[in-house]
């Protein structure tokens, strides 16, 4: 394996960086995930674009063009050789001195990785997962906003913790009014009927791209989609419930809490989101290798 830092390739066991580097430090930094399918990078340009934007939000000059960006993604891919991949990005603010200021830092890091992932067991996608609410709640988006795919993921780790020592698959956050905000990797979705609601950003929601491409999907097959607030009674009642992330990608939810979700099973249009989100992605997306 071959890691971009900085304009250059390090095999995976000469990757590193400084411990001055406030990324380390003090979570000082941002990253996107990225997916590759079937030789074509998935929404490259949202993703890229969605990088841009938590550094621009975080006072974060990326030292690179999109395009330079973008290159040095797809040289990343074509050095390992991959073509169904997840590629993580961090940019941290780079190396400075123990203090918090961020203008000690001279020049961000830019990192790229490439690699496979499976996030969940395939038995997963197939049966469901098993899933519960947490006590810890979402941070308040004016303190940091989740939209900030920031490298200070304490609150979704917290929330994670919780839900190993429950032994469930994932954890559903609220926000701090008590509505449902998200999971703490993944966007939630619940099917009601003929109508698919999903909570909105400004409930503490990451605007998902996986999330966005589910919903116009769901359109195309004749649901109705709506953004809402939605409590923990909404997803007891649900006839189905899914969650989405580029590393989840669509995957069914069967219990909640205790509760089945409908009969207990993978709902059929949850299914089908499944399906047809594979066959887009498979089939969509900027070339790696052309």
């Amino acid at each position: 394996m071959e890691i971009y830092i900085d304009g250059k390739f390090y095999p995976k066991d000469q990757a590193k960086v400084s411990v001055f580097d406030h990324g380390l430090l003090y979570g000082d930094g941002i990253f996107e995930g990225t997916r590759a399918y079937n030789g074509r990078i998935f929404e490259f340009d949202a993703h890229i674009d969605r990088l841009y934007n938590s550094a621009k939000a975080i006072a974060l000059e990326i030292p690179m063009t999109k395009e330079e960006m973008k290159a040095a993604h797809l040289e990343t891919l074509r050095r390992n050789q991959l073509t169904d991949a997840y590629i993580r990005t961090v940019v941290t603010r780079g190396v400075g001195d123990l203090g918090l200021d961020p203008r000690k830092c001279e020049r961000p890091t830019v990192i790229i990785i490439a690699d496979r992932i499976s996030l969940y067991p395939p038995e997963f996608y197939e049966k469901g997962l098993k899933i519960i609410t947490v006590p810890t709640r979402r941070n308040l988006p004016e303190t940091v906003n989740p939209m900030i795919k920031s490298l200070n993921y304490l609150n979704n780790i917290l929330a994670k913790i919780e839900a190993n020592l429950s032994g469930a698959a994932e954890a559903i956050m609220l926000n701090q009014e008590g509505y449902i905000a998200e999971c703490t990797g993944d966007n939630i979705f619940l099917i009601k009927g003929k109508t698919l609601a999903t909570p909105p950003a400004s409930f503490g929601a990451l605007k998902g791209i996986t999330r966005g491409r589910v919903m116009a999907l769901a359109a195309e097959i004749g649901l109705e989609v709506v953004e809402m607030a939605l409590t923990r009674y909404d997803v007891y009642v649900a006839d189905e419930c899914f969650l989405t992330g580029t590393a989840a990608e669509v995957i069914p939810v069967v219990e909640v809490d205790g509760r089945k979700i409908g009969d207990g099973k993978p709902g059929v249009y949850s299914k089908q989101l499944k399906e047809a989100f594979h066959r887009y992605a498979m089939e969509n997306g900027t070339p790696i290798y052309e």
